[in-house]
């Protein structure tokens, strides 16, 4: 069934899988070693876990039997990374806690669940108060740089205003050019030549772009900034949190800010 409240178990799961990559490391953080008995192909951090742990298959594609045979007390999930009716198809035989995160509150209420979910209420207290406060220290200016966050190649695929990764857009005092858009729309050079953007963020992931797709669109956009980005700082709600004001610091002494 799909859980609504930690009340649910009487004692913290015993048996984890998570589907979620950024909630893996989260689970990592909370010291969740033995709980954790799957995760996805995606699932990069922890290192070690990634190298020892049971693959389960991927965000959008999980191996559902492989899963029921694992026998978890609790699915960890996600709205936008997996596939509702692969979800759901879990959820007629096992517990399955869905998070949905589009904001840095929203992840901030996330970990707090999931602290809940797992007996480790303290730990997720102590990590909260952290990433409240490095966030609250972070320096950014009042004029936002107009700017496009492109995720995908052929085509060129872009990031919407009702996007986890436009609120941190936000925090790092940038404005996404394309906010009046939903989710991730598909765009062409010719838009991203009219677009009033200065800068062009080019991000890690999904798509794994590299100093040769900058190169090649540069040729194509030759009046606009167009730097690498670390699309786990953009992208992942968990405890990569802690590092993000740090690196959105040192975006912006790059850009000259």
């Amino acid at each position: 069934m799909i859980i609504t409240s930690a009340q649910h178990f009487k004692q913290p799961p015993q048996k984890i899988i998570s589907l979620v990559p950024s909630q893996t490391e989260l689970l990592s953080y909370f010291g969740l070693e033995k709980e954790v008995i799957g995760i996805t192909k995606f699932c990069v951090h922890p290192a070690d876990w990634f190298k020892n742990k049971t693959r389960v298959g991927g965000t959008k594609s999980v191996h559902i039997d492989l899963i029921k045979k694992l026998q978890p007390d609790l699915v960890i999930a996600n709205k936008e990374e997996n596939v509702k009716e692969q979800i759901e198809e879990l959820a007629n035989e096992l517990n399955v806690w869905v998070t949905d995160v589009n904001t840095l509150e929203d992840a901030l209420l996330m970990i707090k669940d999931v602290g809940e979910l797992t007996g480790k209420e303290n730990e997720a207290s102590t990590i909260i108060t952290r990433i409240k406060t490095n966030f609250s220290q972070l320096q950014t200016t009042n004029h936002k740089q107009q700017t496009c966050y492109l995720i995908w190649q052929k085509p060129y695929m872009t990031i919407g205003g009702d996007t986890f990764i436009n609120d941190m857009m936000k925090y790092c005092g940038l404005q996404n050019v394309f906010e009046n858009k939903n989710r991730y729309p598909v765009i062409s050079l010719e838009e991203l030549h009219v677009a009033n953007c200065q800068l062009i963020l080019l991000s890690s992931e999904p798509y794994p772009f590299k100093q040769k797709h900058v190169d090649e669109l540069q040729q194509h956009l030759p009046d606009k900034k167009i730097i690498l980005a670390d699309g786990e700082m953009f992208s992942w709600y968990g405890s990569h949190l802690l590092q993000v004001p740090e690196y959105f610091e040192n975006l912006l002494k790059s850009l000259g800010h």
